[in-house]
């Protein structure tokens, strides 16, 4: 649900607001430049799980965050994210007396704090959580003689995952550049998950 991306929002301005005031009684001395505002865009492998199936697809979304930093290794922050499959993700499976039962998963937006730990002032090792809202649809598709049915509606759940984030600029740059490798998975309240292994690009902005 998109009102899971303006929670992040304001969860981004909160954390904003706190790393500015560290940063008012310790400033970073290790040239990192794993603070501020950032941008990026992610793709990477989808896998949609209901039904005891899976399907997998290509995916791709994009994330915006704020990082502040505590003492000289401490990155925490918060972030709203979009996710698709191309062209959806969807299950199929048979049914006992004909018909076939399919679940799609639409879009997923999740909001979440991640921290992590600078293995150098340039590598970010990194864990998150929080929540997600996809869309999904259920539908029946019977035999002669039975009734079909559709569901359209939207489940929530939570995300967990977990990455490392690489400056390739330094801290003295305008927008620092950074790339990015991530795990996640969300479980859904409907007993459906998603998985997704997928890389991502971004600029942060100070």
């Amino acid at each position: 649900m998109r009102n899971a991306f303006f929670l992040a929002v304001a969860a981004i301005g909160f954390t904003a607001t706190a790393a500015q005031a560290q940063d008012t009684t310790t400033t970073s001395s290790n040239g990192t430049s794993f603070r501020g505002i950032r941008i990026e865009a992610n793709a990477g492998g989808d896998r949609f799980q209901s039904q005891g199936v899976h399907n997998d697809k290509f995916g791709y979304g994009g994330t915006v965050g704020f990082d502040g930093q505590i003492g000289q290794r401490i990155v925490i922050g918060a972030e709203g994210s979009y996710w698709r499959a191309n062209d959806w993700n969807e299950n199929c499976s048979g049914v006992t007396g004909g018909g076939a039962v399919c679940h799609k998963s639409f879009d997923e937006y999740g909001a979440a704090v991640r921290a992590g730990v600078l293995a150098t002032p340039q590598l970010l090792i990194f864990a998150k959580g929080g929540y997600v809202n996809n869309e999904q649809r259920k539908r029946f598709d019977a035999p002669a003689g039975q009734t079909s049915y559709y569901n359209h509606f939207n489940t929530d759940g939570y995300q967990v995952g977990g990455g490392v984030e690489y400056s390739l600029t330094g801290e003295q740059t305008r927008m620092p550049l950074y790339v990015n490798a991530q795990y996640v998975y969300s479980q859904y309240s409907d007993h459906t998950a998603r998985q997704r292994v997928m890389a991502g690009v971004g600029l942060r902005f100070k």
